[in-house]
């Protein structure tokens, strides 16, 4: 059985005592708490929901609000907190359910977050909040199918929810209605051009398309928003790695293998970055770490041989190539690579 949360745990510290202020000055400061959701200023509005809640910690307007502007920063643990209480005070608020059940959801509490989103649309079947929140679930389970007809749902009821949009984007996506998708996403881009996820949906659809220059755009844009988000990182690097871009790819690299150490294709980013920016010692230095997880990666055996031939340190490149080839005997570059160090290294004996 969920506890009540007491609100006022959370509430941000306001100078001047609640107590004191007229019944006009709250109703003020709720129609600017109101003002600042609708401006997308969820910092502001939580703050100004706040204070409204330091007079009244049942004031279920001051809650429900406090709830999704929790939900816009993210904070999920607290709009559950937010949303559990408003349902304790009138157990028929079907917003508050659809609240708890999007918090429950980005908790990964998925079956705790059907029941209650559908206690919401029991009491409200024009509920947008769960209309969008039954897509995200069904796109959890990988139903986009499904989850398309919810969005649907959802963007009939309220047309201007970017985030429904984007929900909308992510099912034709994974319906493989990529030309769909891209229109769609762009619809959500249009409604808060900050959307970090619809940023990425887009990336990731421009990617499929081979349209890279416009997915560095993009990403651009997304890590202005989020300078550490790997989803971004990740589609900016293939990006510049198949554009070329090495300079740039390396910069990204560095930021991206810290957040993500144990991840293959991170490393793999940062050895092309490192190779295309003649970076070649450096790169056999990362080489020689995943070596040591991944003995038999032919692939790597040949990037290290390469590497040493391109420092001209011919006689390294056979042995390491050599040890490629042990690996996969029939695997071309590898093969490519020994010849062509035979060769330098003999020519090398020669001169002398």
């Amino acid at each position: 059985m969920d506890k009540k949360v007491e609100p006022k745990q959370d509430l941000h510290t306001v100078v001047g005592s609640a107590a004191s202020k007229t019944v006009e000055e709250f109703e003020k400061i709720r129609h600017q708490a109101h003002k600042h959701m609708q401006a997308r200023e969820w910092h502001e509005a939580l703050t100004a929901f706040n204070k409204l809640l330091l007079d009244d910690q049942e004031d279920v307007d001051a809650l429900l609000g406090a709830a999704l502007a929790l939900d816009r920063l993210g904070d999920y643990t607290k709009m559950y907190g937010f949303a559990q209480s408003v349902a304790q005070i009138d157990p028929s608020s079907a917003l508050a359910l659809a609240c708890k059940a999007r918090a429950l959801q980005k908790l990964d509490r998925i079956s705790e977050a059907t029941i209650a989103n559908d206690q919401a649309l029991l009491l409200d079947t024009n509920l947008a909040l769960a209309w969008f929140n039954r897509c995200g679930q069904q796109l959890i389970q990988n139903h986009p199918e499904e989850a398309l007809r919810y969005a649907d749902r959802a963007l009939e009821l309220d047309p201007n929810d970017a985030r429904a949009w984007c929900n909308k984007a992510l099912a034709l996506a994974r319906m493989n209605r990529m030309y769909e998708a891209l229109g769609v996403v762009n619809q959500s881009l249009d409604l808060d051009p900050d959307f970090l996820l619809a940023l990425e949906t887009k990336g990731e659809i421009l990617r499929r398309y081979a349209r890279f220059d416009e997915v560095i755009v993009t990403m651009d844009h997304a890590l202005e928003i989020a300078p550490d988000d790997s989803a971004a990182l990740n589609l900016m690097a293939n990006a510049l790695r198949i554009t070329g871009q090495f300079d740039r790819l390396l910069e990204i690299t560095q930021r991206l293998t810290p957040l993500e150490p144990e991840s293959p294709l991170a490393w793999d980013l940062h050895i092309s970055a490192l190779r295309g920016t003649s970076r070649f010692e450096e790169a056999n230095e990362v080489i020689d770490h995943i070596l040591e997880f991944e003995p038999t990666n032919v692939r790597y055996w040949m990037f290290k041989a390469d590497n040493l031939y391109r420092l001209k340190r011919y006689r390294e490149a056979v042995s390491v190539s050599e040890q490629a080839l042990k690996t996969d005997d029939e695997y071309p570059p590898a093969r490519r690579i020994h010849e062509k160090a035979m060769r330098m290294m003999y020519q090398q004996k020669r001169k002398k």
